[in-house]
């Protein structure tokens, strides 16, 4: 299963991603608000009898943060012409954080340094779609361990274990 270390909006931040215009495209899917987090770490596929070291990893890396201010925006990028996302800026020391914590039980594979961005879309996405405007700002105040248990037919995101920032 795909498993990853992230952070996740605040209700209000959520709301203000719903009201963003979704036309429809052919090849393109519009993320839903389940789908709408930041990857600090992407871990990829993940046996489930690592999920508590990882969990454990964390929490030790992060013991002693507080919460952190994160910035998503000022726009849309397309991504590999496969992706739809925006920029998230604020949260690079707490990703290093947990990329070191958990390099030793997960492999590295991403390209480093890894850019945080919260996914608006995925598949064919037109070259117009860059530029749509998002700028929105949130405190973070817990890391999530979740798991991508989607299936072709409905995504299903789910936090097997959460990290609060209390610093």
């Amino acid at each position: 299963m795909r498993l990853a270390v992230a952070v996740r909006p605040p209700r209000s931040v959520v709301d203000r991603l719903a009201e963003l215009p979704r036309p429809p495209r052919p090849g393109l899917n519009w993320s839903v608000p389940e789908q709408w987090i930041v990857k600090v770490r992407p871990l990829g596929h993940v046996a489930e009898a690592l999920w508590p070291g990882l969990a454990d990893a964390v929490r030790a890396a992060l013991d002693g943060a507080g919460p952190v201010g994160v910035r998503v925006g000022p726009v849309a990028e397309r991504l590999g012409g496969q992706w739809l996302g925006v920029p998230a800026h604020g949260l690079d020391d707490l990703g290093a954080a947990v990329f070191e914590a958990t390099a030793g039980i997960v492999p590295v594979t991403h390209p480093q340094p890894f850019r945080a961005d919260l996914v608006l879309a995925r598949g064919r996405v037109p070259a117009d779609l860059a530029g749509l405007p998002l700028d929105v700002r949130w405190t973070v105040d817990e890391v999530v361990l979740v798991a991508d248990r989607s299936s072709p037919r409905a995504p299903r995101l789910a936090d097997v274990a959460v990290v609060p920032l209390r610093g």
